[in-house]
């Protein structure tokens, strides 16, 4: 997808990047120094990124990419960290507010820096047209996160983790109470009493 100037944004070296599902939930956040195409695509094909490995991020559950790239190429690497760090954590803000659960999927929350205003950003769907529906079907997304649930658990057992593991576990659970309930609604409770 190229921006106003006919670059292409994936090209962006700095940026820093939203995941959503398929309600418009976000997700996880993030920034970059490698390029937003390398660094997404890594999230998304499990290459040697964290999120993926310790079942923090399930690839299948991002519907929607939205980034945001930034212009640092001039600037010192003192700067750049800076600028990056500053952007990570205002987007982090951004999301929060915007999630119905008040909570995203980041093991660890951005450092506290200033808030600053964010350059124009880029939104995008990478599910193609003709596996969408089935992708987006509750009840395919339940057993999905369940099953994320399950090996993010089991990872948990198996290690001496950081408390934000736990809290990671413990959003991918109000997540998963969220969509069944969603669809417990949707479909009517008319199951016959036992």
């Amino acid at each position: 997808m190229p921006d106003a100037y006919g670059n292409r944004i994936g090209n962006s070296i700095f940026g820093v990047y939203a995941f959503y599902d398929y309600d418009g939930e976000p997700i996880y956040v993030g920034q970059t120094r490698e390029s937003l195409r390398q660094r997404i695509g890594r999230h998304l094909t499990n290459q040697r990124t964290d999120a993926v490995a310790m079942n923090v991020l399930d690839p299948f559950e991002v519907a929607e990419i939205q980034v945001w790239p930034l212009d640092l190429e001039s600037k010192s690497e003192e700067e750049r960290k800076a600028a990056l760090d500053a952007a990570e954590y205002s987007l982090f803000q951004k999301v929060i507010t915007e999630s119905k659960l008040g909570a995203v999927l980041n093991e660890k929350p951005p450092m506290p820096t200033r808030v600053v205003s964010l350059p124009k950003s880029y939104r995008h769907r990478i599910i193609p047209d003709t596996i969408y529906p089935h992708r987006k079907h509750p009840d395919i997304r339940i057993a999905r996160r369940a099953s994320t649930i399950a090996s993010l658990a089991r990872v948990i057992s198996e290690r001496d983790v950081a408390p934000g593991l736990r809290k990671t576990l413990l959003t991918q659970a109000r997540r998963l109470e969220r969509l069944a309930k969603e669809r417990l609604a949707e479909i009517g409770n008319s199951a016959p009493e036992a």
